[in-house]
């Protein structure tokens, strides 16, 4: 059995038609919820029963907040860019692979996403950092390559 290193786990966006990997991200998730719909009813001997109804599925991701690069050149895949592309200017739903982008015969998921909610934090002579919260909207597929 292989075992997945967390460090192959890679968020890529799909900026102006690029897959760009996110820039010093740290910690992503991937989480797929499948909710049902109540259809309890006399004969249900009262047991609950419930049918399937809509999945939905969001990433979240944070890493260390950065402008520049180690050689000092701007960033053009940071969380900035992020934040100003998809809240700030346009709100902008873009292509999103969770998976190493690079690898073969690896597991990927990609779908669209909006950016719901980003944070930046930083202490008082510690690493700053962010977080993101990106929303799927419509089918999360599963590609093996």
């Amino acid at each position: 059995m292989a075992i997945l290193n967390g460090t192959e786990l890679k968020i890529y966006s799909g900026l102006s038609g690029q897959n760009n990997l996110v820039a010093f991200a740290q910690n992503c998730t991937l989480t797929v919820n499948n909710t049902t719909r109540e259809i309890t009813n006399k004969q249900s001997a009262g047991f609950k029963e419930v049918l399937e109804s809509l999945r939905d599925w969001s990433i979240d991701v944070d890493g260390a907040y950065a402008w520049t690069n180690a050689a000092g050149a701007a960033l053009s895949n940071g969380a900035d860019d992020l934040i100003k592309t998809n809240i700030l200017t346009d709100r902008l739903q873009f292509n999103v692979t969770f998976g190493d982008n690079q690898a073969t015969s690896d597991v990927r998921y990609s779908g669209k996403v909006y950016i719901t909610s980003a944070s930046m934090t930083g202490g008082t002579e510690d690493t700053a950092t962010y977080s993101l919260t990106l929303e799927g909207t419509g089918p999360l597929t599963q590609t093996v390559a």
